[in-house]
């Protein structure tokens, strides 16, 4: 049998998406300095005090507001927090 009569069939691994519903994400912020940044972190505090630490040091100039737990769910923000807080950083440690 010559090369160009050898025929390849080929079958497709990605199955049907179905359609998402998506939101956009809201601006991101020129710099945090003078802005109010909540840190919500959860994890072993060997690792959580130490982040929290340098980026206090790393960053003075921001009002940090901290929601710490050391169970595998982070704190979640109330209503109010999430409208007057100007970011988040939210972290999962081990």
């Amino acid at each position: 049998m010559a090369e160009q009569d050898r025929t390849y069939k080929c079958l497709n691994p990605v199955s049907i998406q179905l359609p998402v519903n998506t939101s956009p994400l809201a601006p991101r912020l020129n710099t945090i300095n003078g802005k109010e940044i909540y840190l919500s972190i959860c994890g072993e505090p060997g690792i959580t005090i130490a982040l929290e630490r340098r980026l206090k040091s790393e960053y003075p100039n921001v009002n940090w507001k901290v929601k710490k737990t050391y169970l595998s769910l982070p704190v979640p923000l109330s209503d109010e927090e999430m409208k007057t807080c100007d970011g988040l950083i939210q972290g999962v440690v081990w």
